[in-house]
């Protein structure tokens, strides 16, 4: 990382040199004076601030994957002082993400998030370019063996887990529809995990999971909220950036909303009942100490209920149940106790 710069001490020494050589009485509290200064200037001089880039797929303000990141930077920056923060998203093409990644490890930047887990292959191509850089990318759990790529997940399957509960305990049809955009990484494990809680709290319920094969279409998301809504559901849920068209059609029908990766009550206050949301900033600190210790990547991070990384953040208004809310607090302890697992 990059180190503050002070004024040259030799520069200074020479002038404290040059008034001690004009031999008054003055000179003691000239050079004095000089030696005051040059302390004021070394300890007062600007540091360079702290440089934090970051690569997103979908809109910083999607409520949803990208947002995640950039609210968890946000944080950071604001706990650190004196930090830059750039942003590069819609990043949808991975060549234009490996393009912005490369671009930001060009002008020094002293750490670079690839928050994409179909980013893995172009850091692993770029980062070798840059050793004296630090990377970060998600969600996956692998840093290729690279000294200098942190990598970081998230147990989306308890949160998950506990939300399928209470959506379970809320349906009145016993059917629940969950809309997935591709079976992978921490989308995979949201809806895994949230069959689970429903089943396990009612396991005579319908769960139906529809996959529309895409993070960010919103049109497909839609199309799968309808699809829900005809076979009876009244209890959906879904992940990605792409929800915002499966929280329109629930909010048109009265459907209840559970949403993941950051808080989505603004998306629908009338039926949005909890958000998981992801807490990046607790596997953030820890890499920017390391990075300030020397240590540049090589480690993996997971974020859940125990460390504080995903916090279930309930809508205060939706009118939740008491038992309900019971429940969901029983499976939170449980999960972290370990008496429960997700499945």
């Amino acid at each position: 990382m990059k180190k503050p710069r002070f004024i040259g001490i030799a520069v200074l020494m020479a002038l404290a040199l040059v008034v001690a050589a004009c031999g008054d009485d003055d000179a003691a509290d000239d050079t004095t004076a000089a030696t005051t200064a040059a302390t004021t200037a070394e300890t007062t001089a600007p540091a360079d601030p702290f440089r934090i880039a970051i690569v997103a797929p979908s809109a910083s303000n999607d409520l949803a994957f990208s947002q995640s990141i950039v609210d968890a930077v946000d944080v950071i920056a604001g706990e650190m002082g004196n930090v830059e923060v750039q942003v590069t998203d819609g990043t949808f093409v991975v060549e234009d993400a490996a393009a912005a990644i490369r671009g930001y490890a060009d002008e020094g930047v002293d750490l670079v998030i690839a928050h994409g887990s179909q980013y893995g292959g172009s850091l692993a191509e770029i980062a070798p370019d840059f050793p004296d850089t630090a990377f970060a990318w998600g969600t996956a759990a692998d840093t290729f063996g690279l000294a200098n790529v942190f990598s970081y997940e998230a147990a989306s399957d308890q949160g998950g887990y506990v939300m399928g509960v209470m959506g379970a305990a809320l349906s009145e049809s016993g059917v629940i529809g969950i809309v997935g955009p591709i079976e992978v990484g921490d989308a995979k494990l949201y809806v895994d995990g949230y069959a689970a809680g429903a089943l396990a709290e009612n396991p005579d319920a319908t769960v139906n999971i529809n996959y529309t094969g895409s993070f960010g279409d919103v049109a497909l998301a839609a199309e799968a909220a309808q699809a829900h809504l005809a076979a009876g559901a009244d209890v959906l849920t879904g992940t990605a950036q792409m929800v915002v068209g499966a929280v329109g059609v629930a909010n048109d029908n009265e459907m209840l909303w559970f949403g993941t990766q950051a808080n989505q009550t603004s998306l629908a206050p009338n039926i949005v009942v909890a958000s998981q949301v992801y807490h990046w900033e607790v596997a953030l600190r820890d890499i920017v100490s390391k990075m300030e210790a020397g240590t540049l990547g090589g480690e993996v991070y997971s974020i859940d209920l125990a460390n504080g990384g995903i916090v279930i953040e309930f809508n205060d208004a939706f009118d939740l149940p008491a038992d309900v809310l019971a429940k969901a607090e029983a499976a939170i302890a449980g999960i972290e106790s370990g008496a429960i697992t997700t499945g």
